[in-house]
């Protein structure tokens, strides 16, 4: 006869003594645990009156947020729930259970506390020898994360102008109706006083999303306008030369919204972008990664659908925590005066400026003979040259090449392994300022994630 392993499910057990003893020795929340103790917590949002019920400590939520980020555990009912059903989570809450709206307040509120954390845990792995923070490479992207909202949520100016032409015909005409004595009554329950009040509140709501269409279309016509009258500039300066301008006249930005600029009424700040699954509303989540430990050392949040301006803010966070010597981009954020810009020399910054690489020539995929044939760098273009030739030249050369290849093997499989392992495809917080501090701690549980995939050794910075 076989023979089986007993299984009883009613005898009464007993979990071990110790908590730390309910997880396997290596697993994850033990690193979270420990990465979380050399943390000051200083800077959390805590009842400083000390007044009602017992608060959790601050260690304690940060430590939950991030373990449950990393295990892709977003929602914070789905987190509570967890304080009770998953062994690891038991183990990092002492056996006790805050509620989701204590997790939900404390993410809230402590935008700062994750700023520092984030940093601190890159101080971290500065410290164990993991991450470099001096002429370090760096590769800078950004992908397209879903808002906390429906596109079908959101109105066009075409269609709200025409919406508030319906609604005031509509109060109109209810108005009408209740002068008269002898009208048909509404349906039951439904009032004139309500109907009337009902349409409203509905065209409060398009007359606001109508003033911020025409707020952004007037802030997009004066940046336009600045780089209209730019254009203009070279093309008179070129005709006083006695050269004629090429191409053809620009044309003048306009400062009314167009018929389809649109507001989304769930989160209005969320802006709609193009994605591989079609137009979506998201925000352009941006990240810097460190080449060699393949760590987030530079995150922000920004609403443009692209990235043509995205370089110097970007790089800019970057550099809050690593002085970067050489920064690779895609040609989405190529620009002339962006990059001039980041490589113009800082006094204010000691070392030498980073230096760009970027892809400007489109080539196929796939290497031709010639490719595949060693050759020698070709030299350099004459100072005269156009800037382009330029920054073509720098990843033409074989040591460019070869670190240009670094972009496509650092920053996009850590977007990859958000979105596909940790499972993170949609901010589960509502404007600007709030999804940039969840995309803060999306980070900070990837970085820890990765540190303990490298089996770091953290000691307190």
């Amino acid at each position: 006869m076989p023979k089986f392993v007993n299984i009883d499910h009613d005898t009464e057990l007993l979990l071990p003594p110790k908590l730390r003893e309910w997880v396997p020795e290596g697993h994850l929340v033990h690193f979270v645990m420990e990465a979380v103790d050399l943390l000051d917590v200083s800077e959390a949002s805590v009842n400083q009156r000390g007044t009602g019920s017992a608060q959790y400590p601050p260690r304690l939520l940060l430590g939950l947020l991030v373990y449950s980020y990393a295990t892709g555990l977003f929602s914070s009912r789905q987190i509570e729930r967890a304080t009770y059903e998953n062994v690891a989570v038991r183990l990092l809450c002492a056996d006790t259970h805050p509620d989701h709206d204590t997790l939900c307040a404390f993410r809230r509120k402590n935008g700062a506390l994750l700023r520092r954390a984030f940093a601190q845990v890159l101080e971290l792995a500065a410290g164990c020898g993991i991450l470099k923070v001096g002429g370090v490479t760096v590769a800078i992207d950004g992908t397209k994360v879903l808002a906390n909202a429906s596109k079908h949520a959101a109105v066009s100016h075409g269609h709200a102008q025409s919406a508030l032409r319906e609604i005031d015909a509509e109060i109109a005409q209810l108005l009408a109706k209740a002068e008269q004595a002898d009208s048909t009554p509404l349906q039951d329950g439904l009032t004139i006083e309500g109907e009337i009040a009902r349409r409203h509140e509905r065209k409060a709501r398009l007359l606001k999303a109508k003033a911020e269409m025409e707020a952004r279309a007037h802030a997009r016509f004066q940046a336009e306008q600045a780089d209209h009258e730019a254009q203009l500039a070279r093309r008179e300066a070129a005709r006083q030369a006695g050269k004629k301008p090429r191409g053809r006249e620009p044309k003048a930005p306009d400062p009314a919204p167009g018929e389809k600029d649109q507001v989304n009424f769930t989160d209005s700040e969320s802006r709609i972008m193009k994605t591989k699954d079609g137009f979506q509303q998201c925000y352009n989540a941006q990240a810097g990664v460190e080449t060699d430990s393949r760590l987030i050392v530079g995150a922000r949040l920004a609403q443009a659908p692209n990235d043509k301006e995205q370089l110097e803010p970007t790089l800019a966070a970057v550099r809050e925590h690593v002085a970067p010597g050489h920064v690779l981009i895609d040609s989405g954020f190529v620009s002339e005066a962006a990059i001039r810009s980041v490589e113009r020399p800082d006094p204010k910054r000691e070392g030498e400026s980073p230096r760009v690489l970027a892809a400007v020539i489109r080539e196929r995929h796939g290497r031709t003979i010639e490719q595949l044939e060693k050759r020698e760098d070709p030299p350099a273009p004459p100072p005269e040259a156009p800037f382009t030739e330029h920054l073509a030249h720098r990843t033409a050369t074989a040591a460019g090449r070869a670190l240009y290849r670094l972009r496509q093997q650092t920053v996009e499989p850590v977007f990859g392994i958000i979105k596909s392992v940790l499972g993170f495809r949609r901010f589960m917080l509502r404007g600007l300022a709030k999804v940039s501090l969840e995309w803060d701690l999306v980070c900070l549980a990837y970085n820890l994630k990765r540190l303990h995939r490298l089996d770091a050794r953290l000691r307190p910075a």
